[in-house]
């Protein structure tokens, strides 16, 4: 007797092409185009971080074509879940998305914390209320950890909101940040501010050419996160998955531009290295504030702003439809799948990332560098895990593709060497150790969880995790044409 299979949770097909590139765009330039220019100009110099942003983003682009042709493939909620799941089966799946899992949270866990930041440099007497205690020498104040702590319950409101609201803001906002980019820099040409002189040095002097290169490379995989944010909504798109890799292009593209135009804006307006002398808290912010007044920080203020509402719009969407995914399969408990019947979003999901998140505003600002490692390394994974999968599948003779996999070799060698600089004692770009502790602490945990899943994990059936996963037959796995 054949066996009846069970009901499949699912998705409203409701995202356009403008929402799902807002989603890679938004989701990758995040805060950290208008924030973190300063640290990237002091630790590379305005040539080496330039260099290093383009780079990061080249090979991002070599990692994504795997990500187009696997999510033309199986478009379905959870993205790297499924795809490892197709190439490597259940065990390497669950273990690849529990580090995914952590690097999305992170991300969300920053853009709050960095709101924060923003209206301590505009607000700085309103925020400083009520200090708590210091941590690596941040103070952490009352009225900051409420307004991240407001922030991360608005956007998880949003979130659950639907993705019809969510995609329209996440459009809107997407535009707003690209124009006043646009805007700050051909205003930066100013006779009165601009000179190239202002650029030097190139590089950072102390540490070499190479290194200064490396060190903003190694973080590619936190600046462009978000890219793979559109295979986890693939579930919902309203269009053709097979336009997937165009769209990636486009939100990579328009996040490099971006980042190299603030860093330029930041860099050659003025002196960099005089201003980061008297700058303690945020370089781009006290650069637009000297060049163009109250009206410069007011848009640079909201484009922050919107940069953060992005971030976290776009990774609760992302880190949500992977845990409801991981529900569905039932290798996580099953209320993790469970759909509202208005909304028909992942409620019990999205609260789960609120309330993880929520930890973040307690740490203070010193630890938004642990957690952005922390979320490399979780991306990283990911990265080579999707990777590797691009390789297996496209190899075998049933869908042979030797452009897919010859990427799909680059994208692994890209994906290990990055993991490699972040996990090596003594590189560049090597983690701090709290961020060793606090990934230890998640593997740990990681390890725990799957050995209390593994009985259930293994009575798990393979045409049972098809339907869940993929909603496909072996045979419809191995016949369906990109």
């Amino acid at each position: 007797m054949k066996r009846r299979k069970e009901k499949r949770e699912s998705f409203d097909s409701t995202m356009s092409r403008r929402f799902v590139w807002a989603i890679a765009y938004g989701s990758s330039i995040g805060w950290g185009a208008f924030i973190l220019p300063g640290d990237w100009l002091k630790s590379s110099g305005t040539l080496g971080a330039v260099l290093g942003i383009i780079i990061g983003g080249l090979l991002m682009l070599m990692i994504a074509v795997g990500y187009g042709a696997l999510t033309a493939k199986f478009p379905v909620s959870g993205g790297e879940f499924a795809f490892t799941y197709v190439g490597f089966g259940k065990y390497f799946s669950f273990i690849s998305s529990w580090f995914l899992i952590f690097g999305y949270i992170c991300v969300v866990a920053v853009n709050a914390s960095a709101f924060s930041l923003l209206f301590k440099f505009i607000l700085p007497d309103f925020l400083e209320v009520g200090y708590l205690y210091s941590i690596a020498g941040w103070d952490v104040y009352i009225t900051e950890v409420i307004l991240s702590t407001f922030i991360l319950i608005v956007f998880a409101i949003i979130s659950f909101k639907g993705s019809g609201l969510s995609g329209k803001l996440q459009f809107y906002f997407c535009l707003f940040m690209a124009i006043v980019v646009a805007g700050l820099f051909t205003l930066s040409f100013t006779p009165s501010t601009f000179s190239f002189e202002n650029a030097v040095p190139l590089f950072n002097e102390d540490v070499g050419v190479l290194s200064s290169i490396i060190v903003i490379v190694a973080i590619a995989p936190w600046m462009y996160v978000g890219f793979d944010n559109i295979p986890q909504a693939a579930e919902e798109f309203n269009f053709e998955a097979n336009q997937t890799f165009k769209l990636i292009v486009f939100g990579i593209v328009a996040s490099i531009v971006t980042y190299v135009l603030m860093i330029l804006i930041t860099s050659w307006t003025f002196p960099y290295t005089e201003m980061l002398e008297e700058s303690k808290l945020w370089l781009t912010g006290d650069v637009i504030h000297s060049a163009f007044g109250k009206i410069g920080l007011f848009f640079l203020a909201l484009s922050i702003s919107f940069g953060v509402f992005t971030g976290l719009n776009g990774f609760y969407l992302s880190s949500s439809r992977l845990i409801f995914a991981l529900g569905r399969a039932k290798f996580i408990p099953e209320a993790f799948s469970k759909l509202h019947r208005k909304t028909n979003t992942p409620l019990n999901a999205i609260i789960f990332v609120m309330v993880v998140c929520l930890a973040a505003p307690w740490l203070g600002r010193t630890a938004l560098s642990w957690i952005v490692d922390m979320s490399s390394v979780g991306v990283s994974i990911a990265f080579l895990a999707t990777s590797l999968v691009t390789v297996k599948f496209f190899s075998d003779k049933r869908h042979k593709n030797t452009l897919y996999t010859v990427f799909g070799v680059i994208g692994a060698i890209i994906s290990a060497v990055f993991l490699l600089l972040l996990l090596i004692p003594g590189s560049p770009a090597a983690l701090t150790l709290p961020s060793y502790i606090a990934l230890g602490i998640w593997t740990i945990l990681g390890a725990g969880f799957f050995m209390f899943q593994f009985n259930k994990l293994k009575s798990l059936k393979r045409e049972e995790l098809d339907h869940l996963i993929l909603d496909m037959t072996r045979e419809e796995i191995h016949s369906k044409e990109i």
